[in-house]
């Protein structure tokens, strides 16, 4: 089982894996530790991640990045309008309202929803964790912005599912920061709590947190967010200032130009960061537009200065979530700064003047997301075994429920004979599950929709439902129990709908007073039974949820009817009150989400394109192969391999390496994957016999050597080992003969490979060799290993084991019992000997040459 988080930024991507001894960031390909977000589309396949950058440069309209600031938004949406203005790609408005990515892929015009652009990110992701891990990773935690809506949240579970991703939870990015810096402490309080503030400026938003800490626990206090303020503000400040810098000094407009815009912020970025740490910053860009150098410079006051309305907005979020924590400046234990963002010095000194501290840098800026999501799956995942430590996450938005009334209520409120109440108020943990309470006659429907809409441009929205058809047995008001969900992805749902029924069920009794007693004690034993196991069935589902029921009120705005357990009537019978439940169908409707059809439709489609991408990249590596043997056989042919080859086939294979050379820089440069195959296969004909002599010539003199030590060996043990005196002398004379045989074929082949020169047909070959000397081994072996033979034994007594002492203290068996003998070897283990087969002490094996020489 896979454990690992991923942190999808705005530009950049970070994979975190748990392995026993910690978290491991995973490198990428060019072994960087950040993999770009970024998808390029070209003529034959997809360039994703660092090869997706790499084409940036060369192909910025058909790549796409920062598509996190596209998903789950509508086109109109003022924000998204705004990004769209610094994108080089097109987007445009779709039929249901959501953006639309135009690119050009496999020689046509093709769209993509940002959903299916992200899912080939997290596809990226994915190969990169599973080449490290050697194994298929499909559980795991993503890492989100708190300020994701609904929709956005449903998004990043539709582009997981695309990429064949299973996500366990969506996590805080500033969450996954707080249990990142938690987990490892360990002078938490045990009574008290510390409060820390968490700060992330990333490259387009801009986060912060206030978590509380106490041994083994984390809680998040509050929440302030600005979605729209981040590190690209600031480049797209200095952007604007060059922009028109230029435009007066060298008379070019760079608006004009999609590539000289792209390398312009790229430039502004770096010089972004050279401003962090010195006072003052050179611009220089070759060729930038019409033939034109351009160069700049400014200084880091100048730099602040026009940068004055976007640091006028960090204080924003900051008061706003240290005035949700209910906390004064006092309780603030430290301040840590995290993001690529937040660099900036001036970003720095207001942190520092607004908490009254000096902020700390004692996390790593761009991978402690990713290290807290793994933690979190880890947590999540039966597969770790994690240090106890509960997070305890609180939701950004209030979500309410919306359906027709006709009479307003105390707490509700009420807009054009509509009520409204909220379920989930801000801040309410997630999970979390509440049952409400309507009654109701026919179909109705509810609207879930967010109230506090002042934090983000966001839809009121969320989604609506429709209970029904039902109809109560009874023809008055069905009492409906509806269950809401708050899911651990943070997405709202209605999980359930019951239409509850009660009937009278006559209890015969013998006496009315006791069966009115009895049926009483009855009906509030199974009442209570059926509430405690419908709330025992909820918290198994979830071990971290609110169960609230929720009594919403009637069509009319009245209280239901009273249920009353019992009923007598005149002659004396007792009624038990028997409660049916039903279930009634729910339809669900989103604004905004993927239909089920359209998701599966989307799965297929990335199978293709990443169908495409492995035969293309199989292509690639198959020419590349062809080229590779080209250059290393023309050289190998005028420096090692020009002893083993005439002069005729050196002439011919190096005619037939140029062709294959000229071939693949003209017609060869686009062909198929097939076609590479034949041409290696072609060259290789011509080449392998050469090849072939060369390995021959270099593993002959060790082949030789294995042989004559073999010979020798048993030659040797024969004539001066004593211990083989035992052996026949006709056995013996076998052994020589056959060494000696061995030695004559040896000499003889020898002697004819040495009269032949290096390029010619070898007739003394290693395989050859290495067969000679494990025939001489089998032949030999078998006569020198065989027992001594045993002897002869005494009839009036029982001979003992020579390897037990003659002079034994110990009582004998007697006739009906085992004898067996002990011994321990030099590694301190008991080997057994049986008694009618006794040991030789001065036997052991001859020596083994083959084993030897390997």
């Amino acid at each position: 089982m896979s454990v690992v988080g991923f942190d999808v930024g705005n530009e950049n991507c970070v994979v975190g894996v748990a392995r026993q001894r910690g978290i491991d960031i995973v490198l990428n390909d060019e072994s960087k530790r950040e993999t770009p977000a970024v998808v390029s589309f070209g003529e034959k396949q997809r360039f994703i991640g660092t090869a997706g950058a790499a084409s940036l440069m060369r192909n910025p309209k058909n790549s796409v990045s920062q598509i996190k600031r596209l998903i789950g938004r509508k086109f109109s949406d003022p924000d998204l309008q705004r990004d769209l203005q610094s994108m080089p790609f097109t987007v445009t408005e779709g039929p249901d309202g959501f953006p639309l990515i135009h690119v050009r892929y496999l020689g046509e015009q093709s769209t993509f929803t940002p959903t299916q652009v992200l899912a080939m990110v997290l596809s990226n992701l994915k190969s990169i964790a599973e080449k490290n891990l050697n194994t298929a990773v499909m559980d795991c935690c993503i890492g989100i912005p708190v300020y994701f809506t609904d929709l956005q949240r449903r998004a990043v579970m539709d582009a997981a599912a695309i990429a064949g991703l299973h996500p366990l939870q969506l996590f805080h990015e500033t969450t996954a920061t707080a249990l990142a810096y938690g987990i490892y402490k360990t002078d938490l309080p045990e009574n008290g709590q510390r409060n820390v503030a968490f700060v992330d400026i990333g490259h387009a938003s801009m986060q912060v947190c206030i978590a509380g800490f106490k041994k083994g626990q984390l809680k998040i206090l509050s929440h302030g967010f600005d979605p729209s303020l981040g590190g690209r503000d600031f480049d797209e400040v200095l952007f604007k200032h060059f922009a028109a810098e230029f435009k007066v000094q060298y008379g070019i407009d760079v608006y004009q130009n999609a590539r000289a815009c792209l390398r312009l912020r790229t430039a502004c970025e770096k010089l972004k960061k050279v401003l962090s740490a010195n006072p003052e910053a050179h611009l220089s860009i070759e060729c930038l537009m019409d033939e034109k150098d351009v160069k700049g410079f400014i200084k880091r006051e100048g730099f602040e200065r026009i940068s004055t309305p976007i640091l006028d907005r960090v204080k924003a979020p900051l008061e706003k979530a240290l005035a949700e924590a209910g906390l004064t400046l006092e309780k603030i234990h430290s301040v840590e700064v995290v993001g690529s963002g937040s660099r900036v010095p001036a970003i720095f000194r207001i942190l520092t003047e607004f908490f009254r501290k000096e902020p700390r840098r004692t996390m790593n800026a761009s991978e402690c997301v990713a290290r807290g999501c793994a933690l979190q799956c880890a947590i999540l995942s039966p597969t770790f075994k994690v240090r106890e430590f509960q997070v305890h996450d609180g939701f950004p938005y209030s979500i309410a429920l919306s359906w027709k009334g006709s009479a307003p209520d105390s707490e509700n409120v009420v807009t054009d004979n509509r009520q409204t109440t909220i379920v989930f108020p801000r801040g309410n943990p997630i999970p979390s599950v509440k049952v409400l309470t309507f009654y109701r006659s026919s179909t109705f429907t509810v609207d879930a929709m967010y109230t506090n809409l002042e934090d983000s441009q966001v839809p009121a929205n969320i989604s609506t439902y429709t209970f029904g058809p039902f109809q109560s047995t009874k023809g008055e008001r069905a009492k409906i129990k509806m269950k809401v969900r708050l899911n651990i992805h943070g997405i709202f749902s209605v999980e359930s709908a019951t239409m509850l029924e009660v009937e009278d069920v006559e209890i015969p009794t013998p006496s009315i007073k006791e069966s009115h007693n009895e049926s009483i004690k009855m009906d509030t034993d199974a009442t209570s039974k059926n509430t405690s196991v419908a709330e025992s069935d909820i918290n198994m589902q979830d071990a971290k949820i609110d169960f609230v029921d929720l009594d919403v009120g009637t069509e009319s705005g009245a209280p239901g009817p009273e249920d009353k357990p019992v009923q007598m009537d005149a002659d004396g019978k007792v009624y038990k009150k028997k409660f049916k439940r039903t279930i009634v169908p729910v339809v669900e409707f989103v604004y905004g989400g993927m239909s089920a059809a359209d998701l599966q439709e989307a799965v297929e489609k990335e199978f293709e394109m990443a169908l495409q991408d492995r035969i293309m990249e199989e292509t690639k590596d198959k020419k590349n192969a062809v080229e590779a043997y080209v250059y290393e056989m023309r050289n190998k042919l005028h420096d090692k391999y020009q002893e083993f080859v005439t002069t005729p086939e050196k002439e011919a294979l190096a005619a037939k390496l140029q062709e294959v050379e000229d071939w693949l820089y003209d017609d060869g440069e686009d062909e198929t994957k097939g076609v590479y195959i034949a041409k290696l296969e072609e060259l290789k004909k011509q080449g392998d016999f050469i090849e072939e002599r060369y390995k021959e010539n270099t593993e002959r003199g060790p082949a030789v050597d294995q042989l004559v030590r073999c010979i020798n060996s048993y030659r040797d043990a024969l004539c001066k080992d004593p211990k083989f005196d035992c052996i026949d002398v006709a056995e013996k004379q076998k052994v020589i003969n056959e060494c000696a045989a061995a030695e004559a074929w040896l000499r003889e082949k020898k002697q004819q490979q040495d009269a032949l020169p290096n390029y010619a047909e070898p007739v003394l070959q290693s395989a050859d060799l290495r067969r000679k000397a494990e025939a001489l081994d089998r032949f030999c072996a078998a006569i020198m290993t065989k027992p001594k033979p045993a002897p002869a034994k005494n009839s009036s007594s029982r001979e003992t084991p020579a390897s037990q002492p003659q002079q034994s203290k110990e009582p004998q068996p007697t006739d009906d019992a085992e004898v067996t003998d002990q011994a321990t070897d030099a590694h301190g283990q008991t080997a057994t000997a049986a008694p009618s087969e006794p040991m030789d002490t001065n036997k052991s094996d001859p020596p083994n040459p083959m084993a030897q020489n390997k």
